[in-house]
């Protein structure tokens, strides 16, 4: 298993349900990697918080969070989870620091990603 593969499971993330998903193809699941990191949901799900658009907010950290499941990326799915739960309640207070929190974490997948080109 490469590098990448290790550190994402070193994360916590559900490699072989991924994999699984996959077909055992590391070579494409690495390659979508990039993807998730720079799906633009993450800019639609900051500025509709920031701006109270809730039903928006909640589309798309639902559309992160069905993501990160398929690409078993438990740690920023375990986040993003807080913010699409309030959303679908009507509420928006406070989420702010979860997104940042979702901010962070992808950060660090981006930092795993990096590995792969070094």
């Amino acid at each position: 298993m490469c590098e990448v593969l290790e550190k994402l499971r070193a994360w916590g993330c559900d490699l072989d349900g991924a994999l699984e998903r996959f077909l055992g193809d590391e070579e494409l699941y690495k390659s979508c990697l990039p993807m998730v990191a720079e799906d633009e949901s993450f800019d639609g799900l900051k500025e509709a918080l920031a701006e109270d658009e809730r039903k928006k907010a909640f589309d798309c950290a639902h559309t992160l969070k069905g993501v990160f499941a398929n690409m078993g990326i438990t740690p920023m799915f375990d986040t993003v989870e807080k913010i699409v739960e309030p959303l679908r309640a009507g509420i928006n207070d406070g989420l702010m620091p979860v997104y940042e929190e979702l901010s962070r974490e992808r950060e660090h997948l981006r930092s795993i990603i990096r590995i792969e080109g070094e």
